[in-house]
Parts: structure tokens; sequence; C-alpha cells
């Protein structure tokens, strides 16, 4: 047996899992579906495996479609920067009496945020 028909038995075998699983969850929601189901059962069991096997392969393709999908967002959001975390600025002249305030600021924020760090640390 070689590696081809190993795998080609392989996706079928998952394919009518899937459709019979699919079918089995229709015919526990429908009473009158289930009975038709058990008498199909019951004469077409060759005929049911190739319609699982049908129904399972599209339900593999919409699967596979629905991760990709996700695979793709995801992979755009990471390559893709986000243009609000751009910052311009341009440069101006500044006084000595606004660069001691913005020193003061400064520190304030360090302090604040040392302190913040502080409160976290003991909570945690």
């Amino acid at each position: 047996m070689n590696s081809d028909t190993l795998i080609q038995l392989a996706q079928k075998s998952l394919r009518v899992t899937l459709g019979a699983t699919a079918t089995f969850i229709e015919t526990l929601q429908d009473p009158q579906q289930r009975e038709a189901n058990l008498a199909k059962l019951k004469t077409e069991l060759s005929q049911l495996t190739e319609n699982w096997e049908v129904r399972g392969e599209s339900a593999e393709r919409e699967a596979r479609g629905f991760m990709d999908s996700l695979i793709n967002q995801a992979s755009s959001r990471v390559s893709q920067p986000n243009a609000s975390s751009t910052v311009s600025t341009l440069s101006a002249p500044v006084s000595p009496a606004a660069q001691q305030d913005l020193q003061e600021l400064t520190e304030q924020i360090a302090a604040l945020r040392a302190e913040i760090e502080k409160l976290r640390a003991q909570d945690s």
C-alpha cells in the first residue's frame, strides 16, 4: 500500500466521519428525519457512506476556509503596523523656563509610576 492510497483512505475516513456526525446531529434535532434516517441506515449503508464522504468533504472545505481566514486575519494584524501608534513631532525652540517645567513634570510622572508599581507589588 503506497502512501498516496493511505492518505486518500485517511481523508475519506475523516470525511465519512464528519458527514456522519453532521447527519447524526440533524437526526437528533428532527424526530421525523430520525425515523427516515434509521430506515435508510438499515437498507443503504454503502450509499450513506458515500453521501457522508461528500458531506464531510464539504464540511472539511468550510472548516479549512474558516481556519485560513482566521490565520490570514491574524497575520495581517501582525504585519500591518497600527496607524495610531505612529507619532510625528516637529522640533521647535523651547525656552529654559519651559525646559525646567518639563523636567519637573517628568520627575513627577516618574515618581507617580514608582508609587503605582509599589502599590501593585503590595496588592500582589
